[in-house]
């Protein structure tokens, strides 16, 4: 008897051998700890999965996630590393992300005002619904304000570059993206600049401690030598840090959020029916989690990649702007359209290093989950795990896929590619609706994006950056700016 029609009759059919899915959790307690030594600290993120790959032959396998024990209680999770089996985790008749959004456990709901904001919903709960049609009314009532908003945030950002560029010969990017990042959030929900109201300029550092708090024990430093790593792992992994030491910073975010964002809220109380608190914790949670955490990580990641491809691109992408933007007669949306080199760039970024590189969903149903030429049966119930940039780098789906390749998406058979694109909670080719957990400001991220291309393409020629790893981010230092020459 094959495989196949051993499986339960149950299931769904599948023309391909149905294998049992390889890997343990290990022994409990000790599993989990074992497995999460290893991905901190004794073999690190990408080689704990490329390690796994190898050893049983297979991209679907059985795993420990952190954090693990104490503080998550079940870390048992199947991972999905290949862009076949990973499109499962958007399937929301066969999978939920209830409470999934931090992975294998929940930060505490102290962190959100006790609510269970709309990122921990499943699209099944009648307040997921709601919360997510607000977010995308919300965002489409300020689609004007996208680009002059994010026009003003860049300006200000390229002249404190240039400016310690002068003085110090090198520029910590990150502080300054962090700082344009949280006043185009604050201006475009709040319609004012945080400096004028009383958290002044220490907005990004009483989000980054909030957020540091929730996902601290996802996290790591790096530390070497390993001693010092498994001190770490004890510090962040033994308790989650309670709500009591950034209660007062999150409270200063809720009063400007409350006072400010007021017209949004309104919107929120009388054409959705949210409660105001409700919808504040939400508001807080969309500004400060969802963008200004993903921008923390989205623009120095773009920044990296397309300063690591080097001046033969540079030259390509500012010939493209400067030609669209000088026909077109300003910076548009028909303008950014049309530049079809700088379209594929942020793409090919969101491909080989999208901003959230986890995605966690449970089965809802007993179901099978293809690979490229083997299937595995996924219990009601089991959690489900996904790392995207090795499905993303599916050998089988992109030539050269550890590579940079900046007209990948150029043209009819690279748009085909986009549906492997999966950095935003969906295919690339799909939208942001409320019955999705696709991310609401998906074309936002890509319209910014492409903003801050020819914004700094229309002001400089090429530079230079150091660039590293600190937590979940990509930390970049420029080096050299070149500004563009009086004959471009």
């Amino acid at each position: 008897m094959s495989s196949s029609s051993s499986s339960s009759s149950s299931l769904p059919s599948t023309k391909l051998p149905v294998k049992p899915i390889p890997g343990d959790y290990g022994l409990h307690f000790f599993g989990p700890i074992r497995d999460r030594l290893a991905y901190f600290y004794n073999e690190g993120r990408d080689k704990f999965f490329a390690n796994r790959i190898q050893k049983y032959q297979s991209t679907v396998f059985k795993t420990n996630m952190p954090p693990g024990p104490p503080i998550a209680s079940c870390s048992h999770v199947i991972c999905l590393l290949d862009a076949i089996s990973f499109s499962v985790l958007f399937d929301a008749s066969k999978v939920e992300k209830r409470d999934v959004l931090d992975g294998t456990f929940l930060p505490s709901l102290a962190y959100t005002g006790g609510h269970r904001v709309c990122a921990y919903l499943d699209p099944s709960e009648p307040k997921h619904t709601t919360l997510k049609s607000f977010f995308l009314s919300t965002l489409a009532a300020r689609h004007h304000k996208f680009i002059p908003f994010f026009q003003i945030g860049l300006s200000e950002l390229f002249n404190e570059l240039e400016a310690q560029i002068s003085t110090k010969k090198e520029a910590y990017f990150n502080t300054l993206s962090d700082t344009m990042s949280f006043n185009y959030v604050f201006r475009l929900f709040c319609n004012k600049n945080p400096s004028e109201t009383k958290i002044g300029s220490q907005g990004p550092k009483l989000v980054d401690k909030w957020l540091l708090f929730q996902l601290a024990p996802l996290g790591s430093l790096g530390l070497s030598p390993k001693i010092l790593g498994y001190f770490e792992d004890i510090l962040l992994r033994t308790f989650s840090f309670p709500f009591f030491l950034v209660k007062s910073d999150y409270k200063k975010l809720y009063d400007v959020f409350y006072e400010f964002g007021s017209s949004v809220l309104d919107e929120a109380e009388n054409e959705f029916g949210i409660e105001r608190d409700e919808a504040c914790h939400n508001l807080i949670f969309l500004a400060g989690f969802n963008a200004y955490g993903g921008m923390k990580v989205l623009f120095p990641g773009l920044i990296k990649w397309v300063a690591l491809a080097g001046q033969t691109l540079h030259r390509r992408l500012a010939d493209e702007i400067r030609a669209v933007i000088k026909a077109e007669g300003g910076v548009t949306l028909s303008a950014l359209n049309k530049m079809v080199l700088a379209k594929s760039v942020i793409y090919e970024y969101l491909r080989i290093d999208p901003p959230v590189p986890f995605q966690y969903s449970k089965a809802k149903v007993d179901l099978v989950v293809e690979s490229h030429d083997v299937a595995f049966e996924i219990k009601k119930g089991e959690m489900i795990f996904g790392y995207q940039p090795f499905a993303t780098k599916d050998p089988k789906i992109f030539m050269n896929p550890e590579e940079f390749v900046a007209d990948r998406f150029v043209g009819e058979e690279g748009e085909k590619l986009l549906k492997y694109v999966y950095w935003s909670n969906e295919r690339e080719t799909e939208d942001s609706t409320a019955e999705n957990k696709a991310c609401a400001g998906k074309n936002l991220v890509v319209l910014l994006c492409r903003v801050l291309l020819v914004e700094f393409f229309l002001r400089y020629d090429t530079f230079q950056v150091e660039a590293s790893t600190f937590m979940f981010a990509p930390s970049v230092t420029f080096k050299s700016l070149t500004k563009a020459s009086s004959s471009t």
